[in-house]
């Protein structure tokens, strides 16, 4: 594998980050998930706006988007896979221990790895800790994510692939690393971002492209949906066929099948929409 660090590729075991680095040390780091087919990187206008946003929130300076960009064709040439999960990276640099950021600048890691095409249908679980919508890191796509780690860990433990969480006033929000979407009544619904849940990439292609409706949901929604799916980067539209002990046994439903069409048909004509 030969990776992006700050500057120039290297190979795997020469790209090495200091141990006082931020985003190790604290956390103090942002990144984005792009698929890559062949090559290609969907959605890359759209991935590096959040990376902006996110790395603003943090109030870490503005990545220099063209940099980003030759690292992520360098990788794309460097690593040929048929398909790809291309991770940036973008952290608070060399630091001080503790919280207070050096003055060195960030650092900056792009790397590849192969992958496969998730299956159309998976389990999911509920746990019982909740986002905080009024966090000061609400929205933004942080390395800080321990509490990820954490979550996903039970829900492999009980047979699923992803876990789902609450926000603080009992609100459907989001999975570890994607959007959630049911139907109601016939009727697609996501919860609105200001529920606490991160403004995925997929999530907003599947808005703008199924009209499905942002609503308030509570969390109790997932026990008589009439149908769950799950939406992010490498999942693209995946039904679930269980919720906890709950079994959706049409998966997909026909709502979720049209949204899969859908979505494969429009990201196919459009590799940056």
């Amino acid at each position: 594998m030969r990776i992006w660090l700050d500057g120039t590729l290297r190979d795997a075991d020469d790209a090495k980050v200091s141990v006082l680095d931020h985003g190790l040390t604290v956390g103090d780091g942002v990144f984005e998930t792009l698929k890559a087919r062949e090559g290609t990187l969907f959605a890359l206008t759209r991935h590096l706006d959040r990376l902006t946003r996110s790395a603003r929130g943090l109030g870490l300076p503005d990545p220099d988007l063209d940099e980003v960009r030759r690292a992520c064709a360098a990788v794309l040439e460097a690593n040929p896979v048929p398909l790809g999960r291309l991770r940036i990276t973008y952290t608070g640099g060399l630091s001080p221990l503790g919280s207070d950021r050096g003055e060195t600048g960030p650092t900056l890691v792009v790397a590849l790895g192969g992958t496969t095409r998730r299956p159309d249908t998976t389990a999911a679980i509920t746990v019982p800790w909740v986002r905080n919508e009024r966090s000061a890191l609400t929205g933004l796509k942080t390395t800080s994510y321990a509490e990820n780690v954490v979550a996903l860990a039970r829900a492999h433990a009980a047979g699923a692939s992803e876990a789902l969480f609450a926000n603080t006033v009992g609100h459907l929000c989001e999975g570890t690393g994607s959007n959630v979407f049911v139907v109601l009544d016939g009727e697609l619904h996501t919860p609105p971002v200001a529920s606490g849940c991160l403004a995925g990439i997929t999530r907003a292609l599947v808005v703008e492209w199924t009209g499905a409706k942002e609503t308030e949901l509570p969390f109790d929604v997932l026990e008589r949906a009439e149908e769950v799916f799950l939406t992010s980067t490498l999942r693209d539209v995946q039904a679930a066929h269980r919720i906890d002990g709950r079994g959706l046994a049409a998966a997909p439903g026909p709502l979720t099948a049209k949204a899969m069409r859908v979505f494969d048909e429009r990201a196919a004509s459009d590799i940056d929409p």
